[in-house]
């Protein structure tokens, strides 16, 4: 598939926004942080600006972004319409949520419960941007109960390492916020590492011979090209990838997103404010731009079955 950058920023940046809101509710809901009004106040910018920067890109990928609130009409039947329906409800009990914490001065007791909500709004509008992607059939590398599991992993991961930058810039330091990146970080890693292994090793299910109901005929190939010059299908859902590209790529991948934050995080456990909060700000920092690098490996090495009419081998 073509990775568009329009969809990659919107998914890494909605994602880091929604598990940073998630951070925040949670943390909140079990007194693990104080309502202190200038780290709500940059929290809840950093969250939310993360989601509206996302969502307003997503719109670049639209042929007619002015249509975009037909979406809103589809939620019995598209993932991509009740993504837009959780993401527009979220809004609600986070803004109550800030409200509390910014100018009522409280994070707990009625105010944390609403925390939790936020933080179940939250994943849900994760899951449901997942489940847009993970709903296809046509797309074996997409269509894997892993996948919405690791979008949800991804979003911890980040969400979580901003704001463990966020607590030491205001003082808030804790053991929690670390132990919930550690864990994000073994569980992504372990997803993402599952995940690049079934679609290296698992053979496609879909060929030219199934595609054509002749695999019973013995070998199928294309006679001639459909076409003399290539289409929009082909420039969307046709994206090559070279294999030593994809495991350069990959490689990046591991080092920003989970080797780097790890050993920046682990050090940053030990050590005073003049090394802890540099180590905190580098690890969200390259895990921002390893997501990035991962999503675009996540549309760049998924095919489509309509490339079998195009001449792929298999998809």
């Amino acid at each position: 598939m073509h990775p568009a950058y329009s969809v990659i920023f919107f998914t890494t940046a909605s994602g880091a926004g929604y598990g940073l809101l998630a951070m925040l509710g949670t943390f909140a809901a079990f007194g693990l942080v104080p309502p202190d009004p200038w780290f709500g106040a940059v929290a809840f910018a950093l969250a939310l600006g993360a989601i509206a920067f996302g969502l307003v890109s997503s719109t670049f990928h639209l042929g007619h972004p002015e249509r975009a609130w037909r979406a809103y009409s589809q939620w019995r039947t598209s993932w991509l319409s009740r993504e837009g329906v959780a993401a527009t409800l979220t809004f609600v009990p986070a803004g109550l949520f800030a409200f509390g914490w910014m100018f009522v001065g409280e994070n707990g007791g009625i105010w944390g419960a609403l925390g939790l909500v936020v933080a179940a709004a939250a994943a849900a509008t994760v899951y449901c941007t997942a489940m847009i992607y993970a709903a296809l059939k046509t797309i074996r590398a997409w269509n894997h109960g892993i996948v919405t599991r690791l979008y949800l992993a991804l979003a911890v991961l980040t969400g979580s390492l901003w704001y463990n930058a966020l607590a030491w810039l205001f003082g808030h330091v804790s053991p929690f916020a670390p132990l919930v990146v550690i864990i994000a970080l073994s569980y992504g890693f372990w997803l993402k590492r599952r995940y690049w292994m079934y679609i290296d090793g698992t053979h496609a299910a879909s060929t030219v011979a199934t595609a054509t109901g002749l695999a019973g005929l013995g070998p199928v190939r294309l006679l001639d090209a459909p076409n003399t010059q290539e289409n929009f299908v082909q420039e969307e859902m046709g994206y090559r990838i070279a294999r030593a590209h994809a495991t350069k790529l990959r490689r990046y991948a591991f080092f920003l997103l989970f080797a780097i934050p790890a050993a920046l995080v682990l050090i940053g456990m030990e050590a005073s404010l003049w090394l802890g909060l540099p180590c905190a700000v580098l690890a969200a920092l390259s895990a921002s731009f390893g997501v990035v690098i991962e999503r675009w490996l996540f549309f760049a090495e998924a095919k489509h079955v309509v490339t079998l009419y195009y001449g792929a081998d298999a998809a």
